[in-house]
C-alpha cells in the first residue's frame, strides 16, 4: 500500500507547517504587516507594569531621576568624579544625559533577553513572527523615553544650558540608538532561549557597559594620560558614542569627534541587520520545549 505524502499535498495547496520558518523576505513582510501588534503590546505593558503603583506612570520618570540622584551624590559629591578639566561640561546635565540615555539601552538589553521566555504561553498558542516580542520591548522603552526626554531637557535648561538648533540632532541620534537596541534585543532574546542562564549574566554585562561608558565621568579626561589606543577602544562602544553625541548637541563644552558618528551609524546598522538575521534563523525553535 502506497503511503500518502501529506507534506507534498500541503505544499502544493500553499499550506505551511505550523511553526515553520518562512523565507527571509517573507518574514520581513510578516513582521511589517503585524507591526501594530508589537506597538499595542508595548503600550499594554507600560500600563500593566505601573497600574499597581500609587504614582502609576509617574514612575517611568521618577526611576531614572532617583538613579541620577544616587549616582550624583556618590560619584559627584563623595568620590568627586565630575569632569574637572578647564572648560569641562557642567556635571549635572552631563550626568543626567548619561543616566537617562543609558537607561534606554539597559532596559532594551535586560528585558529583550527575557522577551521570548516571558511570553512562552503566547508563543505556543498564537502564530506570529516571534521577533515582534523583542520589538515590543524596545518600543516600550522608546515610549517611556519620550516623557523622560522632556524631563531631561528641562533639567539641562535649568542647569544653564541654552536651547539651540543643534538640539534637533537628538532625533537622529536616538533613531540610531533604537536600531542598535533592537539588534541587541534580538541577539539577547535568541541566546536566552538556547541558554536560560544567560539572564543571570545580563546584569554583569550591563554593569560592565555602565562603568565603561562614562556615565558619571569623562572617558576623554580620564584616559588623557593613557595610550591613545585605550581611548580608541573605549569609543568603539556604541553606547558610549550615543551618549557622547547626545551630550555634544545638548551640553556646552562636550566635543563630538567624527569617530562618534562613525561608530554610532555602523553599530546601529550592523547590530540591527545581524540581530534580525540571527533571530530569524532560529524562528522554528521558539516556543518548543
Amino acid at each position: 500500500m502506497e503511503s500518502t505524502d501529506y507534506g507534498a499535498i500541503a505544499r502544493s495547496a500553499g499550506l505551511e507547517r505550523v511553526g515553520s520558518r518562512p523565507s527571509f523576505f517573507r518574514y520581513v513582510k510578516y513582521v511589517w504587516e503585524r507591526r501594530q501588534f508589537a506597538l499595542t503590546l508595548a503600550q499594554f505593558r507600560i500600563q500593566s507594569a505601573n497600574e499597581q503603583n500609587r504614582l502609576g506612570l509617574a514612575w517611568v520618570i521618577i526611576r531614572p531621576i532617583l538613579t541620577a540622584v544616587v549616582y550624583g551624590v556618590i560619584f559627584g559629591v563623595v568620590l568627586q568624579t565630575a569632569p574637572k578639566a578647564p572648560g569641562a561640561p557642567a556635571f549635572i546635565p552631563f550626568l543626567i544625559v548619561g543616566v537617562f540615555i543609558f537607561e534606554f539601552f539597559s532596559d532594551a538589553f535586560t528585558d529583550g533577553s527575557k522577551s521570548i521566555i516571558r511570553s512562552a504561553q503566547l508563543v505556543k498558542s498564537l502564530s506570529f513572527p516571534r521577533i515582534l516580542l523583542p520589538i515590543a520591548v524596545v518600543a516600550q522603552g522608546f515610549f517611556e523615553l519620550i516623557p523622560i526626554l522632556a524631563v531631561m531637557l528641562a533639567i539641562v535648561l535649568l542647569a544653564g544650558e541654552t536651547i539651540s538648533v543643534a538640539w534637533l540632532m537628538l532625533i537622529p541620534i536616538l533613531m540610531l540608538m533604537t536600531l542598535f537596541n533592537l539588534g541587541v534585543a534580538f541577539i539577547a532574546a535568541r541566546i536566552t532561549v538556547h541558554f536560560r542562564d544567560f539572564t543571570q549574566i545580563v546584569p554583569f554585562i550591563t554593569r560592565l557597559f555602565f562603568y565603561s561608558t562614562g556615565i558619571f565621568f569623562s572617558l576623554e579626561e580620564y584616559l588623557v594620560d593613557k595610550p591613545e589606543w585605550m581611548l580608541f577602544v573605549a569609543r568603539l562602544n556604541p553606547v558610549h558614542d550615543y551618549i557622547a553625541l547626545a551630550r555634544g548637541v545638548l551640553i556646552e563644552n562636550s566635543p563630538i569627534v567624527p569617530m562618534h558618528w562613525i561608530v554610532a551609524i555602523v553599530g546601529a546598522v550592523v547590530f540591527f541587520i545581524f540581530g534580525f538575521i540571527y533571530f530569524w534563523k532560529a524562528e522554528e525553535q521558539y516556543g518548543r520545549d
